[in-house]
């Protein structure tokens, strides 16, 4: 996926019922464009999905590639029962979880039990305003970096709901249609994620203010030095 700095990919607009059927009907007569047109609309929330579970950049793009080529198999038996979005959501979801118990299988080690993620946590961090200055876009990346490093951390189940409600804002409903769990255990995960990641964050911010100013014996060293080579020279 192909991201420039400064212009931020707008967030689609969502499909009608009868857009979905539509889009996938042109999907399934083989018309490359609308393959191509599917695929731009829903990228960014699907790679996110993908990288929330495999927890790997690559891993997550070569996830996301085989549940396109799957759905492009598939799609002739689409009939808008769940929405476009969904189906595809399910089917990067069983592309994930396969890969990880291939993965699980090749290394002799259990699948995880908690799932991580990725993504960002405010979407400011994406529609950043291109005109901010080299410390404000450098303050951004490292929260942001921050983010995804406590969202990694969070166990599997919450991670997931975490991106899809907070990130890519999928409904409570949609939620629970694609993981297959009651909306009532979507809305609990989401809230103990939320709970989680600020208990992350705020001992992080606990340790960082005892380090504010750090003075070590290298600074001591050079404050003492400099005040005796100036003491001797008056």
């Amino acid at each position: 996926m192909t991201h420039h700095a400064g212009h931020p990919e707008p967030k689609p607009l969502p499909l009608t019922e009868e857009d979905d059927r539509t889009l996938a009907a042109r999907v399934a007569s083989g018309e490359r464009a609308a393959f191509e047109q599917l695929m731009r609309r829903y990228n960014r929330r699907l790679y996110r999905l993908a990288r929330a579970t495999l927890r790997d950049d690559a891993e997550a793009e070569d996830a996301l590639q085989e549940a396109y080529l799957a759905a492009f198999r598939a799609i002739p038996r689409f009939r808008g029962d769940a929405s476009l979005s969904t189906w595809l959501s399910r089917l990067v979801l069983n592309e994930c979880l396969t890969r990880r118990r291939r993965g699980a299988r090749r290394d002799t080690i259990a699948p995880m039990v908690g799932l991580s993620s990725i993504a960002d946590f405010e979407r400011e961090t994406m529609d950043a305003d291109q005109n901010e200055s080299p410390d404000q876009a450098l303050m951004r990346t490292e929260l942001r970096t921050l983010l995804e490093r406590k969202l990694d951390a969070l166990p599997e189940a919450f991670r997931i709901v975490f991106v899809m409600r907070c990130v890519e804002e999928f409904s409570v409903e949609e939620t629970a249609e694609c993981l297959g769990i009651p909306e009532a255990t979507v809305r609990s995960r989401h809230f103990r994620a939320r709970s989680m990641l600020r208990e992350s964050l705020a001992r992080d911010i606990d340790l960082a203010e005892r380090d504010v100013f750090s003075f070590d014996g290298e600074r001591c060293d050079r404050i003492v030095l400099g005040v005796l080579a100036k003491s001797a020279s008056r």
